[in-house]
């Protein structure tokens, strides 16, 4: 996956090798194409080019957008992030807001309650060795579930909704191939649901019913499920790796100050977006003498933009933000106000927070692996009970995770190389954004009858 990050994924691996995954993925937007921020470019005309009104055209005409669209499907036509500006994308909108809505202590309530239900299946006699990414993807099911339809998620839906959630992940990070029957197992419990009259929330009316069950299963049971995983796998990782700020958690829970201190942090080092790409729907002026023509594609980097303005920008210091505003700092986690922010930015900080409380009241967390932003290995950690004294136990199983994650630093990453370039190719065949639009120029989106029309 293109990553936008600082350091490869992959440590052991040669460098020949990352630079050829890194060099295909750069290839498959073409030449017209500019990352920001660069050496020529900085953290201002990062800022200055992202909220530019011009910059809003979302997969017509990038060579990215067929990949992400293969990787996102089915319904990435009906995407949230992936649909052009106008009244359709208004209307998608607005209904996800709606979905969204709820009172703060209720949200941080059935986010607890989730992570908690998984958490009860962990031994709270024995140190656990866990993948972080798995074991609160499906408390994070159970949470979109619960959004969607309120009420209680049932084993069956939580299963189905953890399985497409992982595999578009593990597509995505390029260290598995698609599965459609497994993601059109979730269509169809959707497109049942839907049929009977199951989901309490008045739904975009520009949408045909098929493509509100593609709104419900890409929105909430893939993007929002997959972004809450992998934040929370973040968190926990960094509080893994500096136990000096896990102590400081521990030991006073009801710091919300702090805690929020090592969100923006994370979010700060390992941005869940390595990059975002823009189609410009007019002239975007970089400069005094350069000026960006329409239908470029502009490719703006997190982790980049991210890492200037900070003193030791890649060490993680929560008490950094002591001093800091996240409004004036470089620090855009859920995107910026001027282009369509991130939906979930008040929703996401309040159940992570809860998330992170409900693991620390139980266990201490530990782990020798690397962290990177995008985390291939879904985050290797131990949880000790916080009522178990580990003893001499602790030591081996460190030494074991730090070795196994080398090895695998190198198996995963020849494993992304190939599986990366097949489904480049794969999807530079199938064209899915490049079809579409063909038949659906931008500004022209497909006619939806009310029922009954007989046109």
């Amino acid at each position: 996956m293109v990553s936008g990050g600082r350091k490869p994924d992959t440590w052991w691996l040669p460098r020949g090798v990352v630079a050829l995954r890194v060099r295909i993925f750069e290839k498959v937007n073409g030449d017209r194409v500019v990352t920001l921020p660069n050496a020529a470019y900085g953290p201002e005309v990062f800022e200055r080019v992202y909220a530019h009104p011009a910059a809003d055209g979302r997969s017509a005409g990038a060579g990215l957008s067929d990949l992400f669209w293969y990787w996102l499907s089915p319904g990435p036509e009906v995407h949230q992030e992936h649909l052009e500006p106008g009244p359709r994308y208004e209307d998608v909108a607005a209904a996800t807001r709606r979905m969204l809505a709820g009172g703060s202590a209720d949200l941080a309530a059935a986010a607890g309650r989730a992570v908690a239900g998984v958490l009860d299946t962990l031994p709270g006699d024995r140190i656990s060795s866990v993948r972080l990414r798995d074991l609160v993807m499906p408390a994070w099911a159970e949470f979109a579930y619960e959004l969607v339809f309120r009420e209680p998620c049932p084993p069956h839906a939580r299963k189905l909704i953890t399985d497409h959630a992982a595999d578009v992940i593990n597509a995505l990070k390029c260290t598995g191939l698609r599965h459609p029957r497994r993601r059109a197992r979730l269509t169809a419990y959707l497109r049942e649901r839907l049929a009977a009259g199951d989901v309490p929330h008045r739904l975009p009316a520009s949408l045909t019913p098929e493509e509100q069950v593609f709104h419900l299963q890409g929105t909430f049971f893939n993007t929002a499920v997959v972004q809450l995983s992998e934040a929370t796998a973040h968190v926990l990782l960094a509080l893994a790796r500096h136990p000096e700020a896990q102590a400081r958690l521990a030991d006073d829970p009801d710091d919300d100050r702090y805690l929020t201190h090592v969100l923006d942090e994370t979010m700060r080092l390992y941005p869940l977006f390595g990059i975002a790409h823009r189609i410009t729907t007019d002239d975007v002026p970089l400069d005094e003498r350069t000026t960006l023509p329409a239908g470029s594609v502009v490719c703006f980097s997190y982790p980049d933009y991210h890492a200037t303005g900070y003193d030791r920008p890649d060490a993680f210091d929560p008490d950094r933000w002591d001093s800091l505003s996240a409004r004036d700092a470089h620090h855009i986690p859920f995107g910026v106000a001027a282009n369509r922010p991130c939906p979930a930015w008040r929703l996401s900080p309040l159940v992570l927070r809860a998330a992170v409380r409900e693991v620390l009241s139980r266990f201490r967390l530990d782990s020798t692996v690397s962290h990177t932003r995008s985390i291939p290995h879904r985050a290797p950690c131990l949880l000790v009970p916080r009522t178990l004294n580990p003893g001499a136990r602790l030591a081996p199983l460190r030494t074991f995770l730090r070795v196994r994650d080398g090895v695998e630093d190198v198996t995963r990453g020849v494993r992304q190389l190939v599986l990366g370039t097949v489904m480049v190719l794969h999807a530079r065949r199938q064209r899915p954004a490049a079809r579409y639009f063909e038949r659906f120029p931008p500004g022209r989106c497909p006619v939806v009858h009310s029922p009954g029309d007989s046109s």
